[in-house]
């Protein structure tokens, strides 16, 4: 059981974990053993989630998150099976604990009089440049 907060707890049934050999430096040790763990969690259809939490997570623009609604972590940080699998969960509770807060409502703020009068100023200054710009200087 993966518990994100205390209303909100991930079956080890939805989770899929896949165990793949890592790249990069470790000589033998990592042409040998398959450390490497990549974990699945079908978010578009967990009957654990909430709808708004699942609205918010499946609304993210993270390439970790498929088309589909599946949220795909690779893990392959450490050396050893246990730590990249301890890696990919912590990885999927916080990307779950980051779609259960709402975003705030903005609140709507007009701009103040000194602000206008700012902005009106650089557009006549503005303007005032470009008048300059166009005058025929050759003297004819």
């Amino acid at each position: 059981m993966l518990r994100v907060n205390r209303s909100i707890a991930i079956p080890e049934s939805e989770l899929t974990e896949r165990f793949v050999r890592a790249a990069g430096p470790g000589g033998q040790h990592v042409n040998r053993t398959e450390s490497a763990v990549e974990l699945r969690f079908d978010a578009a259809h967990s009957p654990a989630l909430p709808d708004a939490v699942r609205a918010r997570l499946l609304d993210r623009r993270d390439r970790r998150i498929s088309a589909e609604g599946v949220v795909v972590i690779q893990a392959r940080r450490f050396r050893d099976q246990a730590r990249n699998r301890e890696d990919a969960r912590e990885r999927l509770l916080d990307l779950l604990r980051g779609a259960t807060q709402a975003p705030k409502k903005r609140i709507a703020t007009r701009p103040t009089r000194a602000a206008k009068e700012r902005r009106l100023q650089a557009k006549q200054q503005r303007g005032k440049i470009k008048r300059t710009r166009s005058r025929d200087w050759s003297g004819e």
